[in-house]
């Protein structure tokens, strides 16, 4: 039995893996616990591996062979899961790729995957500069952590995106000049504008204000020496 938590599967997705028809299994279960998370449902639910759910997801992929081109593997936080490799294994032996989302709080997990050649593209999410990370992740960070998860990323020659869904209750403009100092010379940054959705972690943001037009060019602006490619989602 691959134990394995999931909390909801998306069938057919053509945004959420760069140039591929995928599909999205959640994972169950986070060791942040930000604010504007738009999954609250899956953040503290990190038990119950259901044998049933796996075997319907890879039974599904089994139907799916031609049609679709790679799995997203999100959460929550999917590197907690206990058989991750194993489940990845099986998707990549019907010959998808795999695309993993994390908050890089298991660099040792991230260096197994990449070096036994698991996945294809990898998505971090970079919350905040060092001093604001336990702000809007809710915990205590260990800084180390993170860094050492970027480096790996960076060097680890698959694709990838380093990505911060940001908003003045959490932002400053001034705070993305430590964050590109975070991710210098990286390939790819997406900035993601905060949506108050119908469900959220902390209802109390949606009433919080957005950063305008003119705030996000100067955030650009700002991040231009340190990055390559900057994208705004």
């Amino acid at each position: 039995m691959i134990k394995f938590c999931i909390g909801g599967v998306k069938k057919t997705s053509l945004l959420d893996y760069p140039n591929k028809i995928s599909a999205i299994v959640f994972t169950k279960g986070c060791n942040f616990n930000c604010g504007f998370c738009h999954n609250p449902g899956l953040i503290r639910n990190e038990t119950n591996e259901d044998e049933v759910k796996v075997t319907s997801f890879l039974n599904f992929l089994e139907t799916r062979k031609g049609k679709l081109e790679g799995v997203v593997i999100t959460g929550g936080e999917p590197t907690l899961q206990k058989d991750l490799k194993l489940f990845i294994k099986e998707i990549k032996d019907m010959n998808f790729s795999v695309k993993l989302d994390t908050n890089g709080y298991k660099p040792e997990i991230l260096d197994e995957l990449l070096n036994e050649n698991l996945i294809d593209y990898i998505a971090m999410d970079i919350k905040a500069p060092k001093e604001k990370y336990s702000f809007v992740t809710g915990i205590e960070i260990n800084m180390e952590k993170i860094e050492k998860s970027i480096d790996i990323i960076m060097k680890s020659g698959i694709d990838y995106e380093f990505r911060t869904t940001f908003m003045p209750y959490y932002h400053s403009i001034q705070d993305f000049e430590e964050i590109g100092k975070l991710i210098k010379r990286a390939r790819i940054y997406y900035l993601q504008k905060f949506e108050a959705r119908t469900e959220i972690n902390n209802e109390k943001l949606k009433e919080e204000k957005n950063f305008s037009n003119k705030d996000i060019n100067e955030i650009i602006n700002i991040l231009k020496p340190y990055v390559k490619d900057i994208k705004l989602r």
